[in-house]
């Protein structure tokens, strides 16, 4: 049990082609936002659907398989866990960050 401590697993669809950074150590950063569905019936017994949006992060060679296979709409499965950081804007305001960091990468469409 203690592997499950700080484990996200997601399926859902590409919102935007990935933003490819090459860090000046060489290192490879991609990052892109994916939701998910989920539905469901109201007390009227129409059907509502969920959306929720979550950013992604990827490393390494997780980032250049994103960068080759991935583009808006696709279907994927990430594994990875949690992260939360914040940042201070030019104005001095204070911005949280809630995003995953992913360690594995499943193509599921065509």
């Amino acid at each position: 049990m203690s592997t499950l401590r700080n484990k996200v697993q997601l399926i859902g669809n590409l919102g935007n082609d990935p933003e490819i950074i090459t860090l000046d150590s060489g290192k490879t950063l991609a990052k892109f936002s994916m939701a998910t569905n989920e539905s469901y019936k109201n007390a009227n017994g129409e059907k509502i659907t969920d959306t929720q949006w979550h950013y992604v992060v990827a490393w390494g060679k997780t980032a250049e398989i994103a960068q080759k296979y991935l583009s808006k709409g696709k279907e994927i499965a990430v594994e990875g866990k949690l992260n939360s950081r914040h940042y201070e804007t030019k104005e001095g305001n204070k911005r949280y960050i809630t995003e995953i960091v992913c360690s594995e990468l499943l193509l599921l469409s065509k």
